[in-house]
């Protein structure tokens, strides 16, 4: 039988939108479950670290691959496009391709670099990051936000968008920007 291509589509429904959430939320809360279950073996201040380090590389690969895979490589750049063009439009990577690149690109080298609990932990970090980012640019394109953290993040996001300005390319953070020298004060 083939998969069919409806899934591997950037543009979603809004079911299959929220749906990415939810999904991401119940594997973030399954491999929580397995850690605490087999927290013992690992020790709990062992999976606090790469649970925090999975959450930082999650940051560094934010900015990287907004400012150098979707402003810069096709197909993505063009796909990327469609998004600062409609930056309302229920657009995001499908779940499918996100969900099998954190698989073998994270997940996988993880636990054959340190077993399946550090690979796990580090994951749940990592996972915890993407649908922070996830939910944090769904509210910047979305909703009214009147917390002033969530504004200055609007407004520098904004600016990435509407002035197509190479700079702001973090989300959730400004951090690798202002090492790269890629941000921009709003």
């Amino acid at each position: 039988m083939l998969i069919p291509k409806r899934i591997f589509t950037i543009e979603h429904t809004k079911i299959a939108y929220w749906l990415d959430f939810v999904l991401y939320a119940l594997a973030i809360a399954v491999l929580i479950w397995f850690l605490i279950m087999s927290g013992e073996r690992i020790g709990f201040i062992h999976m606090t670290f790469f649970v925090l380090a999975g959450l930082s590389l999650w940051t560094f690969l934010e900015y990287a691959l907004h400012r150098f895979i979707l402003h810069k490589i096709e197909p993505f750049k063009t796909w990327h496009g469609r998004h600062h063009l409609r930056p309302r439009a229920l657009i995001l990577a499908p779940t499918i391709v996100s969900s099998a690149l954190i698989g073998l690109l994270i997940f996988a080298p993880a636990f054959l670099l340190s077993g399946g609990l550090p690979a796990s932990a580090l994951t749940v970090g990592l996972l915890i990051g993407y649908l922070g980012y996830a939910l944090t640019h769904h509210a910047i394109h979305h909703w009214p936000l009147n917390w002033k953290l969530m504004r200055t993040k609007k407004r520098a996001h904004a600016l990435h968008h509407i002035q197509n300005v190479p700079a702001n390319f973090g989300v959730t953070s400004a951090l690798w920007d202002r090492v790269f020298g890629s941000y921009q004060k709003v």
